[in-house]
């Protein structure tokens, strides 16, 4: 019968009494009882009640001088040595040892009967020996032992990523566990069938008892089962909620770290299924084939997950973030972008890119600010920023939007130890200015030390000009520092912190004094006045129009 798994005794490396008899300092000499070698002990403790079975967890050698047995001070009477063993035995302790001297000389006969009615491993403790060396003796093999697997779980665990990693995962990762457990590893499908297995093929009865195992916990609370069947240990691992996949494992015996072991596997084989079962990474892979043979991003853009709804393009935010502390890394920037609720993610030197599709029901809001977002006022530059002491936006209820959106239009929300600048929700076909709409974000929110800045488009007067006007006529104004990237990126930072030096320095992350020299040398190659505020307005409408 399958049962769910639960440890009988503390999860701890258990030692082999072998070990502790083979310790010459300490003199121990088994009465009777199974071979020493079948033996293993998970601690000692130490009583001297008539009844130790209220104190014992399962697994120790339960040593006692027999305090407790009336002979021991001569009066008359018996003592049930049957009833105590039971005790023990019922408890789950592992040994008995008795110690001799100073209450009693010999180890009474009746303990050894009982002892050996009950298949109980008996061990004398000779006078020089001390009850507290013998568990010392046992904690110090039990450290050993401790050291030892996790030593075989390191190993186990770099062997296991390297399969992982190798061009046929699956088969890789289940080569290597049923190698390291030296038995079999099967994958189960959603419909029970052996998608791949690895390792030595097991008996026909062994095999059908896997297979059961794996639709037990298919369709059970516990994500993990074992059983044995013909003397071989089974166990079953549900690789995620809801998805079907199981990992099996048949092994001849089971040595301490290997349900950890297994464990691994399955949490690789897990991602490894969920990539497989969504189809999301073929997608991927085939929406990036398509771009590097020319195809449009509108085209590609439904295969990375955005989709469409009621004939409307689909819309997008990119986002750049920055980590509070230190710089960001393969695993941080995954994270970021699970909690953001999207795998596009492109982690370049100190600044991770997300591509984040918008929630259904953000679809066709043109990037308008919802009303009452989170306190969010508009700022002169296109960009909004939180008020200091504004109330976070409230999670919205399932179905509402992506992991990590806040308020619907709102874009996604901040994230704890990241810095967001977020753009306004875009075609596929505007995703180049929406990165450059996010990285100017990022910068005003490092600026200000907001922990999220967001691009807003709303209406105004700059609208009202043809686009290919403006954008001419911010060339001919702009074009003295045109030739000097540098300047003009200065000067519309500058521009949008309304003149602030130390903000500009922070946000391009200089000297405020090259900022000075900068700003000092825009205004003397453009020949205005930098501190008219119709000048910097001027100078603000052509950056904003300004493209490549």
């Amino acid at each position: 019968m399958q049962e769910t798994a639960v440890p009988s005794a503390p999860p701890t490396p258990p030692v082999s009494l072998a070990a502790l008899l083979s310790r010459d300092d300490l003199g121990l000499r088994q009465i009777t009882g199974p071979p020493a070698g079948e033996v293993t002990i998970h601690g000692a403790h130490t009583s001297e009640m008539s009844d130790p079975y209220p104190y014992l967890l399962g697994g120790e050698l339960l040593l006692t001088a027999g305090v407790h047995i009336p002979e021991a001070a001569g009066r008359p009477g018996s003592f049930d040595f049957d009833g105590y063993v039971a005790r023990i035995v019922a408890a789950g302790g592992a040994a008995l040892g008795f110690g001799v001297a100073p209450v009693h000389d010999t180890v009474p006969a009746g303990l050894v009967a009982a002892c050996e009615e009950h298949g109980l491993p008996l061990v004398e403790v000779p006078p020089r020996t001390t009850f507290s060396g013998v568990a010392r003796a046992v904690w110090q093999l039990m450290a050993r032992a401790r050291l030892s697997e996790l030593r075989r779980i390191t190993q186990a665990q770099q062997g296991l990523a390297a399969a992982a990693s190798r061009p046929d995962p699956v088969p890789s990762v289940l080569r290597r566990l049923a190698g390291r457990l030296e038995g079999r590893a099967v994958l189960y499908g959603p419909e029970g069938a052996e998608i791949a297995a690895a390792g030595r093929e097991p008996g026909d009865e062994v095999r059908r008892a896997l297979a059961e195992l794996a639709r037990f916990v298919t369709g059970h609370p516990s994500s993990t089962a074992t059983d044995t069947v013909a003397g071989t240990r089974l166990a079953a691992y549900a690789l995620g909620p809801g998805r079907g996949f199981v990992l099996g494992v048949a092994a001849p015996h089971r040595e301490s770290g290997d349900h950890t072991i297994a464990s691994v596997a399955a949490v690789l084989l897990s991602l490894l299924t969920g990539e497989h079962q969504s189809g999301t990474g073929a997608a991927r892979s085939s929406a990036l084939v398509r771009l590097l043979l020319g195809a449009r991003r509108e085209e590609v853009a439904p295969l990375l997950g955005g989709g469409e709804g009621d004939g409307a393009v689909t819309r997008w935010y990119v986002v750049h973030a920055r980590p509070d502390t230190g710089a960001p890394d393969a695993v941080s920037a995954s994270a970021l972008g699970a909690a953001l609720g999207s795998p596009l993610v492109d982690a370049a030197d100190d600044v991770v890119r997300v591509l984040v599709p918008t929630p259904p029901r953000a679809e066709g809001d043109g990037g308008a600010r919802p009303e009452g977002d989170g306190g969010a006022r508009p700022e002169g530059d296109g960009v909004v920023r939180p008020e200091a002491g504004a109330a976070a936006p409230r999670k919205p209820p399932a179905g509402s939007g992506t992991a990590g959106s806040g308020p619907a239009g709102s874009g996604p929300a901040a994230q704890p130890g990241w810095t967001l600048g977020v753009s306004a929700p875009v075609a596929p076909a505007e995703w180049p200015a929406a990165d450059a709409q996010a990285a100017r974000a990022l910068a005003r929110a490092r600026a200000t030390r907001s922990a999220r800045v967001r691009h807003a488009e709303r209406p105004g007067f700059a609208d009202l000009v043809p686009p290919g006007e403006a954008e001419a006529h911010a060339r001919a104004l702009l074009a003295p520092i045109g030739g000097v990237p540098a300047l003009a990126e200065t000067l519309r930072a500058w521009l949008s912190l309304h003149g602030s030096w130390d903000r500009t320095a922070v946000a391009l992350s200089v000297h405020r004094n090259t900022v000075r020299q900068r700003i000092a040398r825009c205004a003397a190659l453009l020949g205005a006045d930098l501190d008219d505020p119709d000048v910097r307005m001027e100078l603000w409408f052509a950056l904003r129009h300004l493209r490549g």
